[in-house]
């Protein structure tokens, strides 16, 4: 696989890990565990029923001989890629915007125990997710387009509809139908209350 910047010999197609137990857990999870809610958020929240299935994959997703990326083709405009970046000492997650028809990526946010870059709006990350590619590899189903992209959500204003949407989206890859709209409400709160805290942000794609 090549993108950009990074060693061919390394990656590998992620997607089909989306539907192994503990991917959800292992991937939003620590989105919640910043100490900033009463609850502590525990791998039960998305369909887990306990950290073993987190842990286990952990191990394939950090396995530093191989870096899974996931991919979030979009038809019309920017898509996504989420790359584990597993290097030996400096394990962690990369956000790149991809470009239709060009190899070209930009590279717009990094998770290291703690989000860094830019981000997007609201409105952007679905309008990524419901525009799935089919002519290219990678993820069609919009449930789990939306969550892989969620992460990079760094918006002040999200609208009312967000957080029934990401139940929604949450319900569809294996959440409890009866804790979704909770969990949904726990990553709405954290990554808007990030937002709030940089007075400086701006969506890479603004005025695009």
């Amino acid at each position: 696989m090549l993108i950009k910047g990074y060693d061919a010999d390394a990656l590998v197609a992620g997607e089909s890990l989306l539907a192994r137990p503990g991917f959800w857990s292992n991937y939003l999870l620590a989105m919640c565990s910043d100490g900033g809610c009463a609850e502590r958020p525990v791998p039960e929240w998305f369909g887990d029923d306990d950290g073993a299935d987190a842990d286990a994959m952990s191990e394939v997703l950090f396995d530093p001989e191989r870096w899974p990326v996931f991919r979030v083709p979009a038809e019309t405009g920017p898509g996504a890629a989420v790359v584990y970046r597993n290097l030996d000492g400096d394990y962690g997650i990369d956000y790149l915007l991809t470009h239709p028809g060009r190899s070209y990526v930009q590279q717009i946010a990094s998770w290291d125990g703690d989000f860094r870059g830019t981000g997007l709006t609201w409105r952007e990350l679905v309008r990524i997710a419901d525009s799935p590619f089919s002519g290219a590899d990678g993820v069609q189903d919009t449930a789990a387009r939306l969550l892989l992209v969620l992460p990079l959500l760094t918006d002040p204003d999200v609208p009312e509809e967000a957080s029934a949407r990401l139940t929604s989206a949450l319900a569809a890859v294996g959440a409890p139908q009866d804790t979704a709209s909770n969990t949904a409400e726990h990553l709405l709160a954290h990554l808007t209350r990030r937002s709030l805290h940089d007075p400086t942000w701006e969506s890479p794609l603004s005025g695009s």
